[in-house]
C-alpha cells in the first residue's frame, strides 16, 4: 500500500483497512484471471457482481443510494490498488465517474433507481464522449437528441468506448441543440436493455488494455424518456462535462501511480535475481541510479497526488490543478515504466512478464480523459 507512505491528513485507520480489502479482493479475484481476460478481450460479467458484493464499488456515494457515504479518498484508495495489483482491465475508474455525474447532477427519483445498481454491479456503466471525429474537443461532437413529445431521439455514433461491451448504463454527450455551440451540449442516459436501436460495435483492438472491453457504440433512432436528461434543463451537459472530468483526471493519476509502484516493485526484485557478468543487474551503478531516479519520481507524484485527493475531499480540487496530476503523473508513469522495462533487458519485452503488459497498458494514459497536450494548454490559461 505504498500510497499511505506520505503523512498525508486524509489517511486514516479505515483508509488502511479498507485498503487491506481491496487488495485482497483483487489478489484472489482479478490476478489470477488477467491473461484470460487479455486473450478474451474482456474480464468476466460475474466479476462486476463480485465486486459490488464485496463492497468494492461506490464507497463515495452516499449511503441512501446503496453506497458506503465516505469520502472520495476511499474511492481513490480502490483505484490506486487496482493500479498496484498490476492489471488494469476492470473497468471501475470509469464506474465510479459514471456513479459521481449522476451523485452531482441526478434527480432523486434518477438516483434511487440507477446508483444502487451500479453499485452493486448489477448495471456495468460507460460514459459515451469521444466520436470518430471528437476526441479532446468536446465540441465537436456530432451526436443529436432531438426531443419529440416526451422522448429524446438519439442519432449518432461513438468509439473508443470503455466498458462498451458490457454496459448496460450508457451516459451519452450528445446536442440537444445542434446550432448552440456548447450551450447545445446535454447529457442523457441510455439504458441499453430498454432500448431499440441501440448496437454494439466491435471490440477494438488496442496497443494494451487489452482486457478491457473498448468499443464503437451506434445510436439509430434511440428513444429514451426525457426524465433520462442529467440536469434540470437541456443544455448544461458541458458545463456538467468540465466539472467531472477533474475527479476523471484525478483518478488516471491515482491509477498510473499504482501500476507504476508495481512496475518498480517488479524491477527491483528482477534485477536483485537477474545475473549479468555474475552478479546480479542490481550491483551495477547504472541500475541502482535508474531505480533510484525512478523511486524519486514516484515520491515526488505521490505526494502531489495525495494533496488533490485531500482537496477533492474538501471539495477544492480546480480543473487547472487536476489537469497538471493527469499530466505529471502520466508522464511520470510512461518515463519509470520504461526504464523498468530497459531493465528487464530481452525479458521486458516478453507478454509473460507483468512489466511488458504494464508498459504497454500505460501509453494510452498520456491520451485519454484529455490528451496532456490539452493539460497543458488548460494550465496554461490559468497562469
Amino acid at each position: 500500500m505504498p500510497l499511505f507512505t506520505t503523512s498525508a491528513a486524509w489517511v486514516t485507520t479505515e483508509h488502511h483497512l479498507y485498503a487491506d480489502i481491496v487488495s485482497r479482493f483483487l489478489q484472489d479475484h482479478m490476478v489470477p484471471n488477467v491473461a484470460r481476460w487479455y486473450d478474451q478481450g474482456q474480464i468476466d460479467r460475474e466479476f462486476w457482481n463480485l465486486a459490488g458484493e464485496a463492497g468494492l464499488m461506490g464507497a463515495g456515494v452516499p449511503e441512501a443510494y446503496g453506497g458506503a457515504g465516505a469520502d472520495m479518498s476511499f474511492e481513490a484508495v480502490a483505484l490506486y490498488e487496482q493500479g498496484f495489483a498490476g492489471d488494469v482491465s476492470w473497468g471501475y475508474a470509469i464506474q465510479s465517474i459514471v456513479m459521481h455525474y449522476l451523485v452531482a447532477y441526478g434527480f432523486e427519483e434518477q438516483k434511487l433507481a440507477w446508483l444502487p445498481k451500479l453499485v452493486s454491479g448489477e448495471y456495468v456503466g460507460a460514459i459515451a464522449m469521444t466520436e470518430p471525429g471528437a476526441g479532446s474537443d468536446l465540441q465537436a461532437i456530432r451526436t443529436t437528441a432531438m426531443l419529440e413529445g416526451d422522448e429524446y431521439v438519439i442519432n449518432g455514433s461513438k468509439t473508443f468506448i470503455t466498458n462498451g461491451q458490457q454496459a448496460d448504463f450508457v451516459i451519452v454527450v450528445c446536442k440537444t441543440d445542434p446550432q448552440a455551440g456548447a450551450k447545445g451540449t446535454s447529457l442523457i442516459v441510455v439504458e441499453t436493455d430498454k432500448v431499440e436501436g441501440f448496437e454494439r460495435g466491435r471490440n477494438l483492438k488496442k496497443l494494451g488494455m487489452k482486457g478491457n472491453d473498448t468499443s464503437e457504440l451506434f445510436f439509430n433512432d434511440v428513444r429514451v424518456p426525457a426524465s433520462n436528461l442529467l440536469g434540470d434543463t437541456a443544455g448544461q451537459g458541458f458545463y456538467q462535462l468540465m466539472n467531472q472530468l477533474t475527479w476523471e483526471r484525478l483518478i488516471v493519476g491515482v491509477q498510473g501511480l499504482g501500476c507504476a509502484d508495481f512496475g518498480l516493485q517488479e524491477t527491483i526484485a528482477y534485477t536483485r535475481e537477474r545475473q549479468v557478468f555474475g552478479k546480479p543487474v542490481f550491483e551495477f551503478q547504472n541500475s541502482r541510479f535508474k531505480l533510484a531516479e525512478a523511486k524519486t519520481k514516484l515520491e515526488v507524484t505521490r505526494s502531489f497526488i495525495c494533496d488533490a485527493i485531500a482537496q477533492v475531499d474538501a471539495g477544492k480540487l480546480d480543473a487547472s490543478t487536476a489537469s497538471m496530476v493527469k499530466y505529471w503523473a502520466t508522464e511520470v508513469q510512461n518515463d519509470v515504466l520504461d526504464e523498468c522495462v530497459q531493465l528487464h533487458g530481452g525479458y521486458g519485452y516478453m507478454m509473460e512478464y507483468p512489466i511488458t503488459r504494464l508498459y504497454a497498458d500505460a501509453r494510452v494514459q498520456k491520451i485519454y480523459a484529455g490528451t496532456n497536450e490539452i493539460m497543458k494548454e488548460l494550465i496554461a490559461r490559468s497562469l
